[in-house]
């Protein structure tokens, strides 16, 4: 896991959770060193109270836990990704094109959407 994972909005509701499976992927994230990538639409799709959603402001303070935003290049790259697989999700295809450009796999308690877009993705289904 040594590049480390992106987290879409299932993995970070599952974080909420204290999904197991979650916790243990983020323990050895971070006993690695790795990088914790969120895409910003992904966050926004579950933060709904910063004060009491605990688990994730904990995720989101570490230095190894990265907030991606969607600028107007990831924007061009996600809109040709969205009319090449027939899809519209743009939070999906943000959270593909990221962890594209980061090598890492996708944390994803949804992968038959994230696989519509990118069939060669690594996932990690929770």
């Amino acid at each position: 896991m040594t590049s480390g994972v992106i987290l879409d909005a299932g993995a970070l509701i599952a974080l909420e959770r204290s999904d197991r499976q979650v916790l243990r992927i983020l323990d050895l994230a971070h006993a690695e060193l790795a990088t914790v990538t969120v895409p910003a639409g992904a966050f926004a799709q579950v933060i709904r109270d910063p004060a009491r959603q605990v688990r994730l402001s904990r995720l989101l303070r570490r230095r190894s836990t990265s907030v991606v935003g969607l600028d107007q290049d990831d924007a061009t790259v996600v809109g040709r990704a969205l009319a090449a697989s027939g899809t519209s999700d743009v939070v999906d295809a943000h959270v593909v094109v990221c962890a594209q450009r980061a090598g890492q796999a996708v944390v994803t308690s949804d992968p038959d959407d994230l696989r519509r877009i990118d069939p060669t993705l690594r996932l990690i289904t929770i």
